[in-house]
């Protein structure tokens, strides 16, 4: 376990931990907590009862978050012709092909999200080794090999994140900064939280959400009433 500091301790010993919290108390608290001299991101952390080893069980998709992350996105997208024009009138960061794949192979990343159209991805595909590992494949389940490129630009400069289930059946995201008002930060995790259950697998047995934990970036987690989390997605 690591070994945190007086300002994290301080700040545990102020959460129940016997308590499930309802999301917009949790929230307060978490801002109320917060020590960092910076702007922390709100993450949400997600325990399913899926068992990633199977293929059936794996669950992946994006969610848009009304309030969106507090994080400017850099978007690339492999397109041409049309395609590749109403990407930069959406305002892509980089658009191209063959040259923005040479950049990547030679160990340029400098940007957040990859979006290509189908006719790309036999030029997108040789980057799997790269840009698999770092979660930033063009995938057509989460929406990012697509022909509707404006629309996915759009959501992705505007607050669109991509989820994918961990190893250990845990989903993580970030919903906003500890700067944004509560009930933004409630809209951004009722969105996130209604995406997963939209997103539940075929294969999902037993009770799919076991628990949902929030946290700022240096801040401890609060556990969330599962109910009330779920009912707060629904509305």
């Amino acid at each position: 376990m690591a070994n945190h500091g007086k300002k994290f301790r301080a700040a545990e010993q102020q959460v129940d931990r016997e308590k499930l919290y309802q999301p917009e108390e949790a929230l307060e608290l978490l801002k109320e907590l917060s020590f960092a001299k910076f702007d922390e991101t709100v993450e949400v952390h997600v325990r399913t009862g899926l068992d990633p080893r199977h293929a059936d069980q794996i669950v992946r998709g994006s969610a848009v978050l009304p309030h969106g992350t507090g994080r400017t996105q850099r978007v690339l997208v492999f397109a041409q012709g049309e395609k590749a024009r109403e990407a930069e009138q959406e305002g892509a960061d980089y658009v191209g092909g063959e040259e923005l794949a040479k950049k990547i192979q030679e160990g340029w990343l400098d940007f957040d999200v990859a979006i290509a159209t189908p006719d790309m991805m036999g030029i997108v595909g040789r980057l799997g080794r790269v840009l698999g590992p770092r979660g930033l494949m063009p995938n057509p389940r989460t929406g990012t090999v697509t022909m509707d490129v404006g629309r996915v630009v759009r959501e992705a400069k505007a607050g669109r994140i991509e989820f994918r289930v961990d190893r250990t059946g845990v989903l993580h995201a970030p919903i906003g900064k500890i700067s944004f008002d509560v009930d933004k930060l409630a809209e951004n995790l009722g969105a996130f939280v209604d995406a997963i259950v939209r997103a539940k697998p075929s294969g999902a047995k037993g009770q799919y959400l076991r628990s949902i934990t929030v946290s700022s970036t240096m801040g401890p987690g609060t556990k969330l009433d599962l109910n009330a989390t779920q009912a707060l997605a629904a509305a």
